[in-house]
């Protein structure tokens, strides 16, 4: 039997991009020409913000220095899970020499990108992991000056729980910057004098098309508009806990999907009941939001097997993916396209977004079918070297010449042809039949 859909989206994440790209694009042309003014008008227009673009080290003290102390301790614990997280992915990457022949030396070096700019956005919610999320793993990768930008809060600076959070996971510059402006200035070195070479941070529907348009000229993490999740659950879950989580992530924004995947009829139905009541539950900011998203990005399926629930899941390619199912080692082998798991009741996407320790900034709209989310190695350069004596010359040269005439490509054969003629001039070789075309 195919699957089934109980609930369908009336819009996808693709729907509102075109007037986003168009808005986006317009602001980088301006602020590329106009530059430091261009970003300042965009900040008292969109932000209201006047102040100082840049925090100094006295101000991040002055705004923390209040922070309740459980506060502080709750930041830095999940500073220091994600930061663990990311030095053992460093420590699994290494660096390496071979020698393919005699003679021939060639390897690997490990080198991070000189700067880093991490977007955190601060919108309808102050999101305080993703400075942690974004800063603590660039620092793990060594990466020598991260550049920080998050949107002043209801226009009286950077919200100082994220300053403090920027803080502790060792951000070089601060600045006091939101939205595609942020992105712009990170990009090309205003206020700083250093231009990112590469910008990671999730953000709305702007940010995540001004890093696109902005991608080749800087390295991005990756394209991580409005949050998504989706969950896949068999006759053993609870129905209650499901709508939770559906809820839990679609309180993100307006357009933030939320996908149940399901083998058993009777649990999605019970769940379609109650994510409705759990969202009327909420607070007004979160309830508007969520409502929004559950009515216009909603989906719910049926399958008829836990195989076609893995298809349709690979299919979804989610940002977020929870399992509540028999058998978690199965789906742990079977599934390959998201962003990050969460394998079983006990764990849940909150748990990776605050402070669990793998990184919250994941793919979104299908990006997770070629792409993970951030990690050291993004922030990572995998550069190759070789070196090689005359004797090894004397082979590879040989073989390189007749390739590139092969190709049709004569000066590349007589960059060999002059090292055999000056280390063995004495000697005749094979290097092809010279292009004449």
């Amino acid at each position: 039997m195919p699957s089934e859909y109980l609930k369908r989206a009336v819009k996808t994440p693709e729907t509102e991009t075109d007037a986003a790209r168009k808005v986006a694009g317009a602001m980088l042309a301006d602020i590329e020409r106009r530059g430091e003014a261009a970003v300042r008008e965009y900040a008292e227009k969109l932000d209201q913000w006047t102040g100082d673009i840049v925090v100094t080290p006295d101000e991040v003290e002055r705004r923390t220095e209040g922070i309740a102390g459980s506060i502080k301790r709750d930041i830095e614990f999940a500073t220091q899970q994600v930061r663990r997280f990311a030095d053992a992915q460093r420590e699994s990457l290494r660096e390496f020499s071979i020698e393919l022949q005699p003679g021939l030396a060639a390897g690997q070096r490990l080198v991070p990108v000189n700067v880093a700019g991490c977007y955190v956005p601060t919108g309808r919610y102050a999101h305080i992991a993703s400075a942690y999320m974004s800063i603590a793993t660039a620092k793990s990768a060594g990466v020598p000056t991260v550049i920080a930008c998050s949107t002043p809060y209801q226009g009286d600076g950077i919200h100082p729980h994220v300053l403090y959070a920027m803080k502790v996971a060792d951000a070089d510059v601060i600045m006091a910057l939101g939205g595609v402006q942020a992105v712009a200035a990170m990009a090309f070195g205003l206020f700083t004098g250093k231009a990112a070479d590469i910008i990671v941070g999730p953000g709305n529907k702007f940010v995540a098309e001004a890093k696109r348009m902005l991608f080749g000229r800087v390295g991005i993490d990756v394209l991580a508009g409005p949050t998504e999740i989706a969950v896949i659950a068999d006759d053993s879950a609870d129905a209650a806990i499901v709508a939770a989580d559906l809820v839990g992530q679609a309180e993100h924004g307006h357009e933030s999907p939320a996908w149940l995947i399901s083998t058993s009829r009777s649990l999605a139905e019970q769940a379609m009941q109650q994510v409705p009541v759990l969202i009327d539950a909420l607070p007004p900011t979160a309830k508007d939001a969520a409502a929004c998203a559950w009515r216009d990005y909603g989906e719910v399926v049926v399958c008829s097997s836990r195989e076609e629930a893995a298809i349709v899941s690979d299919r979804y390619a989610p940002e977020h993916l929870e399992v509540h199912a028999h058998d978690l080692d199965w789906w742990l082998g079977r599934l390959t396209c998201y962003g990050s798991l969460f394998l079983g009741e006990e764990t849940t996407v909150a748990f990776g977004d605050k402070a669990s320790g793998p990184n919250h900034i994941l793919p979104t709209k299908a990006a997770a079918r070629y792409s993970g989310g951030l990690s050291v190695h993004k922030f990572m350069k995998t550069l190759t070297w070789q070196r090689m004596n005359r004797d090894a010359t004397r082979s590879i040269a040989q073989i390189s010449a007749r390739i590139s005439r092969l190709e049709g490509m004569e000066a590349h054969a007589r960059t060999a042809d002059h090292r055999l003629d000056k280390y063995f001039p004495d000697d005749t070789f094979d290097t092809g039949p010279s292009v004449t075309a």
